[in-house]
């Protein structure tokens, strides 16, 4: 994609600083500059980035008030504090920003994520416009926007009775697909969607999806919104590569994976965020030794609740796997799943993962943990039907059994064409001509061309 010569449009980007919002933030950067764009990075102190990763991008640290960040407070109460927290040092920020920048380039806009809605704000009171970046796919942020007429018809919450049962205009999700389901504050998260689904004075939505996999939902969404949507991803694909790792990603696994055959391994990771208990871990341990199927397993710090991993692991599990096993804290994601050997993914299913893992014709187990992910197990294994959710408790006979059918026979094969058949379309997407690549170039012209 070829430079556009913007170079004197500064645009300014707010993530959320969540690993799953991160990303894509980057990505979309890394993507703008490409096109000509100065790119400054407006960070809350909160899960700080290292600017060395990102030589091109200019970094604006924001105070952000959590000096003493109490670990316990829920995720809802976070987002909410990290808004109230941010207008006012963003809007100091963006000040000097146009200050310093006022003779030799402008900020052409703020684009932010749809969670730090009070950075709108904070731009409108500099009269900056504004664009909203969405991080879930279209049918997430579909559902809410519809929200309060299922709650007015008094679908929600949903009654126990209803859990199986499909959304009324949402097929083929079900009740329990729902980003609000088995929340311990449903009133609070209502709120705070109901907030962020609104577009307000933004100009414009950027969604990093892709127009083959979620065609009927964006045409859903384009008739609940009166402005453009540039549905322009996968963004990894598009983007230069760069880390944004807030783990210390180990790369010895793929020294390991050099040494497995073609489509053998399962690699398994829940996340940046989910978290199982020490039955769960024992479980998942003697379901992937009992599958005699190699494996790469992520274990990140904290992602077992209670002792520390190595200590919770089964008697005799890692004699049981020997060298079939690889077990590490944190991996370079995008590289294993590229990687020859990887035959499938186990996954939890954040939107980033299975974009992810459809670039790499990789068919997925998939083990949702909350929020948008339930939906995007739905789309994987019951709308493009390129792998098999695990829906019930882990229990290791069913888990082997998953693994089994993922990684061999018929019901493998037929799967694997079908995430190689959606690889290609994704290729074709971001190729010249195809709808991200125009969708991009749209967004340009929507920001060089407009007040956005």
């Amino acid at each position: 994609m070829e430079k556009q010569g913007q170079r004197c449009n500064r645009l300014v980007l707010v993530p959320c600083p969540f690993q799953g919002h991160i990303n894509p933030m980057l990505q979309l950067g890394a993507i703008l500059h490409s096109k000509g764009f100065s790119i400054t990075i407006a960070h809350t102190q909160f899960n700080s980035l290292d600017p060395s990763n990102h030589p091109n991008f200019t970094f604006q640290s924001i105070q952000d008030g959590l000096s003493d960040y109490d670990a316990s407070m829920d995720s809802i109460a976070l987002i909410e504090t990290l808004n109230i927290n941010l207008v006012f040092p963003l809007q100091e920020s963006l000040a000097r920003m146009m200050k310093q920048d006022e003779k030799k380039e402008r900020i052409a806009c703020v684009i932010y994520d749809a969670a730090m809605y009070k950075a709108e704000a904070a731009a409108n009171y500099l009269k900056l416009p504004t664009i909203v970046l969405v991080t879930c796919s279209i049918a997430s942020r579909l559902t809410h926007v519809t929200y309060p007429q299922l709650q007015a018809e008094g679908y929600i919450p949903p009654k126990d009775s209803m859990l199986q049962d499909l959304v009324p205009g949402l097929h083929p999700f079900r009740f329990k697909d729902l980003t609000i389901f088995n929340l311990p504050n449903l009133e609070a998260s209502l709120q705070l969607i109901a907030t962020t689904s609104k577009i307000r004075t933004s100009s414009a939505i950027i969604c990093n999806t892709v127009d083959c996999l979620e065609q009927p939902f964006l045409a859903q969404l384009k008739k609940q919104y009166q402005v453009p949507i540039f549905p322009m991803g996968p963004f990894h694909k598009i983007a230069l590569p760069s880390s944004s790792s807030l783990l210390k990603e180990d790369t010895s696994c793929i020294t390991w994976l050099d040494k497995q055959a073609p489509n053998s391994v399962i690699y398994v990771s829940i996340g940046s965020a989910a978290s199982i208990d020490e039955r769960e871990l024992i479980e998942t341990a003697w379901g992937l030794a009992n599958s005699k199927q190699p494996f790469l397993w992520v274990i990140r710090p904290g992602s077992v609740r209670g002792l520390g991993w190595q200590e919770l692991l089964p008697e005799g599990f890692k004699k049981a796997v020997e060298e079939r096993g690889c077990i590490v804290e944190w991996a370079p994601q995008k590289e294993v799943l590229a990687h020859v050997a990887v035959g499938g993914f186990w996954s939890h299913c954040g939107w980033n993962s299975t974009l992810e893992s459809i670039c790499e014709g990789s068919p997925m187990i998939c083990q949702p943990c909350f929020g948008d992910q339930r939906m995007n197990a739905r789309y994987v294994s019951h709308v493009w039907r390129v792998g098999l959710e695990l829906d019930k408790e882990l229990e290791r006979r069913e888990i082997e059994r998953t693994i089994r059918r993922l990684m061999a026979g018929k019901e493998c094969e037929e799967m694997r064409q079908r995430t190689m058949d959606m690889k290609v379309k994704v290729e074709l997407s971001i190729g010249e001509g195809g709808s991200s690549y125009n969708s991009l170039n749209d967004l340009v012209e929507h920001i060089c061309h407009s007040d956005c």
